[in-house]
């Protein structure tokens, strides 16, 4: 071609449920950006479609490393997935490496945007030459309107980095029958930065440790959680103000809540503190976000506690 930094595939999908074409047109500058036109023909019903499927490593992190398992801090090609809802909600869900086999649902009408992403890049977190930080993040733009279905995330228990255990999807509300058509846009961008970062501050870090306070007896069954965000509004926060929790969960109670700045002399860095306290042994949703009044400070930090 006479632009040498565009190339265009063609391409045909042949199986025994599902059938379609596919172009994909591949631009490279300071990141990788693919353009994809697609057209599929359902041939049989199928239970669950999942449509622009991701797929990523997440062995462990800063979040939870259990004792002695390797040598490096961390191990992951992505650290969360990143959602930009319909109606504009920024969203940020740590990635975890489960017992089991878990799936989460986001359900949302005409997704912005969603993608796998590598936020941690810095090397000491790794110490690997296999360089984890420069991993790439992968996002996915549509282009045009996708109406009503779901992100869903996919997470299979590994212990090991040679096993893609992540997956995300597009899954439409309406069943996936046969002889159904999906005609789909949308555009990949391969970048080390999220291509449409948003204006609040982000989620940098979960960390989670035994609840209660040092030089105290610690409580049975209690979790702390420590959030950190960073940027965005909270680096023009004035002297004195600090940022508000706003929590909820699908069950459980909260407790010794509170925000205060990285002691790192970093403007603009916080930590959201809370303890959790909660019964039973299925896995809790949790949601926080910091405001100052009415103003929305910080993206929706999602995760997916198991208690047992």
């Amino acid at each position: 071609p006479a632009d040498r930094s565009v190339m265009t595939v063609y391409a045909l999908l042949e199986g025994p449920s599902v059938t379609g074409a596919y172009r994909f047109t591949m631009r490279r500058g300071k990141a990788v950006v693919m353009d994809i036109d697609s057209t599929l023909f359902l041939r049989r019903d199928v239970a669950r479609l999942g449509l622009v499927p991701l797929t990523s490593m997440y062995w462990y992190s800063e979040t939870t490393k259990p004792t002695g398992i390797d040598w490096r801090p961390e191990v992951h090609d992505s650290d969360g997935l990143a959602m930009w809802s319909g109606k504009g909600e920024r969203i940020w869900r740590p990635l975890n490496n489960p017992l089991q086999t878990r799936t989460s649902s986001f359900n949302d009408k005409t997704p912005r945007g969603f993608g796998l992403l590598q936020r941690d890049r810095a090397f000491e977190h790794y110490l690997d030459g296999v360089h984890y930080e420069r991993r790439p993040s992968l996002w996915v733009e549509p282009l045009g309107d996708w109406g009503d279905g779901a992100v869903q995330l996919v997470e299979i228990p590994t212990d090991d980095e040679i096993h893609d255990n992540t997956v995300a999807f597009w899954v439409p509300k309406a069943p996936a029958t046969a002889g159904t058509r999906y005609d789909l846009q949308y555009r990949l961008h391969w970048t080390d930065a999220e291509p449409f970062p948003s204006p609040l501050a982000r989620c940098t870090a979960t960390r989670i440790g035994r609840g209660g306070q040092p030089g105290q007896p610690r409580p049975a069954g209690v979790r702390k959680f420590v959030v950190e965000f960073s940027g965005g509004p909270l680096a023009a926060l004035p002297f004195g103000l600090k940022p508000e929790l706003v929590l909820a969960a699908t069950r459980g109670t909260f407790s010794n809540q509170f925000a205060e700045a990285v002691p790192n002399g970093v403007a603009g860095q916080w930590r959201a503190q809370f303890d959790f306290t909660v019964e039973g042994t299925e896995p809790v949703d949790l949601r926080l976000y910091l405001k100052a009044g009415e103003r929305t400070l910080s993206e929706t930090w999602l995760f997916q506690y198991p208690p047992a």
